[in-house]
């Protein structure tokens, strides 16, 4: 069976759920063989075996944090060198859909973005789209080169499947262009304790209704009762009444 690369979203080693997901669909279509880079990259194999893995392939190196994409690009162009996967699937977050169209621009391929669900055929893997405000369902495949895939998180259920986990060693020679954007600094973001409102089942979100800042605490404490994450619309963080960052929508996170 043809080995599907999967690219790891995890902090210090501990891996984030659309992973998980992506590890569940990569299943689908071939065997998974997972790329986790920088601090903490070797600390991912259980977690990824204990849902499929049958192959980790770690890189650790300051450039990974130091400078943005490109490490992580020049990364995954090697793993697909080493591997010649059926596919590649990658988080449909901002970072990983940037990572995605330079990854399929540098190899040849076509690209396919937000697909929400995957599944195989004899012309290759063929993904599911919800497009137009999720009007419309489609069906799409790449008809050249290796499919670069980037998935919406909450796509797939997390299965456990274990698996080998073979932890691997990749050779990466990071190219000229990996140091042109540097990171000068980092603000840790300020933990609320609630789920990541792309990865949470329930979403509780405010609007104009709210009619202010102040009443926001009032959606805060519904999404607390029920586990949920908390949203707001386009109006309502507009007007300052709520973080940017928690914005959802179509001009938002879905």
């Amino acid at each position: 069976m043809a080995e599907v690369l999967v690219y790891v979203d995890h902090v210090d080693g501990a891996v984030r759920k659309p992973t998980l997901e992506l590890l569940t669909l990569a299943r689908r279509v071939g065997e998974p063989v997972a790329v986790a880079l920088g601090a903490g990259a070797a600390d991912t194999a259980a977690a990824l075996a204990e849902h499929g893995a049958v192959k980790v392939l770690t890189h650790d190196a300051a450039e990974y944090a130091d400078y943005l994409v490109v490490p992580k690009v020049d990364a995954l162009q090697a793993a697909v060198a080493a591997v010649s996967p059926a596919a590649v699937l990658i988080p449909s977050s901002a970072e990983g859909k940037e990572i995605a169209a330079r990854l399929a621009l540098r190899i040849g391929s076509g690209i396919i973005t937000d697909a929400v669900d995957l599944e195989a055929s004899d012309e290759g893997p063929v993904a599911t789209q919800s497009v137009f405000a999720a009007s419309f369902t489609t069906k799409s495949r790449v008809s050249k080169g290796t499919p670069v895939i980037t998935v919406k998180p909450n796509s797939a259920a997390v299965e456990a499947a274990p698996a080998a986990g073979a932890v691997e060693a990749l050779d990466v020679t990071f190219s000229a262009q990996a140091t042109g954007t540097k990171v000068t600094g980092r603000t840790p973001r300020e933990s609320t304790g609630r789920p990541e409102l792309t990865e949470a089942a329930i979403v509780v979100s405010g609007g104009r209704g709210v009619n202010g800042a102040e009443n926001f605490a009032l959606i805060e404490s519904l999404a607390d009762s029920l586990g949920a994450a908390v949203g707001a619309s386009r109006a309502a963080v507009d007007a300052g009444w709520y973080p940017h960052t928690n914005q959802v929508g179509q001009t938002g996170k879905s």
